[in-house]
């Protein structure tokens, strides 16, 4: 592809893969395979061709992770099964027993899961820091802090991070950092270019974008890749070429769904800042929130998630709201076509304080029209009102 700066629709439409390659077909092909023949011994023994086995990529795994690294600017991307995936593989890629982690209080609830679980169990010791701490953690670090898992905004809350500090701290320190950036996607925040050294995606949501397909995407900077790339291999983590050809395909209308999502969602967020019965508005695009300043300095724009916080109540509350939506609909996940809501459970939380006014609701802002979504939030609005 040619390197001339272009904009992020005409990167998108053409990045990944060369029609020239595959007879002019606009698409690459789904490649499923396990075993790859060899055309003599001396070349099976040297391993010395391009393919060698499923699990060490196809020409449908090349495409999706050329695509990745050029929207990342990363010397290498591995593609695995589930977001969850792409943040534990990294983790087992550079963690060892004996190792301390630091992650980010606000993380997304399965990954502090495997942290508190999997990664004790290994011998990690593990310690979770304030979002708002940034440069701060550097009173957290240890001689045996190898990792700093960030992700911002965080999980639920939407707390900013101050990146570029965090960065800072922890490589003077002698670790990496790691961010989970499934939230702005590299459109809005390039991760490896404020330092971060691997970037995760959870490419279900926005790559995918139909709530149809499970796929992660793990990528690094020179430094990293290697190490990331050997562990993958090691633990046979590998995604199938239906799904990864799903998420390549969905790549291409990525950067004008995001636009759809972003309107979509600050205009809600901006008229349920004054409505009754919302005691405040989690998102860092808008004025109020504690974090703007970062959003504005580090981030391009925002996509359509975010939460609100009611004005008092409890889960009966929570309830009333979720139950009376007609257009969002009641389940996890996010970054699809159709509108979702959640009461966040924030429980997990060992040192960010929840908000106290009270419950979270979480609201993933599809691509339906606004009017229709402000009609259904203001009906949960007042069925809340009288629970």
């Amino acid at each position: 592809m040619n390197k001339t700066k272009v904009g992020d629709n005409t990167r998108l439409a053409h990045m990944g893969n060369n029609p020239r390659d595959f007879h002019g077909f606009v698409n690459p092909p789904v490649v499923h395979a396990s075993t790859v023949l060899f055309p003599d011994a001396g070349t099976m023994a040297s391993r010395n061709q391009k393919y060698t086995y499923g699990t060490r990529g196809t020409p449908t795994t090349d495409a999706l992770a050329a695509a990745m690294n050029e929207l990342e600017g990363a010397a290498g991307t591995i593609i695995v099964p589930s977001g969850l995936a792409a943040v534990t593989v990294p983790m087992l890629a550079f963690l060892s027993s004996g190792d301390h982690i630091l992650i980010v209080d606000s993380v997304y609830h399965p990954t502090r899961h495997f942290a508190d679980t999997m990664l004790t169990r290994l011998g990690v010791e593990v310690t979770y820091y304030d979002p708002a701490a940034d440069k701060g953690i550097a009173t957290l670090m240890q001689p045996n802090t190898k990792v700093v898992l960030t992700e911002a905004p965080g999980s639920g809350t939407f707390e900013m991070q101050d990146i570029p500090a965090i960065v800072d701290i922890a490589h003077r320190g002698g670790a990496i950092v790691m961010m989970d950036n499934t939230w702005a996607t590299p459109l809005f925040f390039r991760p490896l270019d404020h330092g971060v050294d691997i970037s995760i995606q959870a490419a279900t949501k926005y790559p995918g974008g139909h709530s149809d397909v499970l796929l992660g995407t793990v990528s690094a900077n020179e430094a990293c890749f290697e190490r990331l790339l050997d562990a993958n291999g090691a633990l046979g983590i590998c995604a199938a070429p239906d799904d990864v050809y799903q998420v390549l395909r969905g790549l291409r209308t990525m950067g004008v769904r995001l636009e759809r999502h972003q309107q979509s969602a600050l205009a809600l967020a901006r008229w349920l800042e004054g409505q009754k019965g919302v005691a405040r508005v989690l998102h860092p695009a808008l004025e109020s929130h504690p974090g703007h300043a970062i959003w504005k300095r580090d981030f391009t724009g925002s996509s359509g998630l975010f939460s609100i916080v009611l004005d008092g109540g409890g889960e009966k509350q929570a309830h009333a709201f979720l139950d009376t939506l007609k257009y969002f609909g009641l389940g996890y996940s996010w970054g699809g076509y159709e509108s979702l809501a959640v009461h966040v459970q924030l429980n997990d939380r060992t040192i960010a304080k929840p908000p106290e006014e009270g419950p979270v609701i979480r609201l993933q802002v599809g691509l339906e029209d606004v009017e229709d979504l402000k009609a259904d939030l203001a009906a949960a609005l007042d069925a809340t009102a009288k629970a």
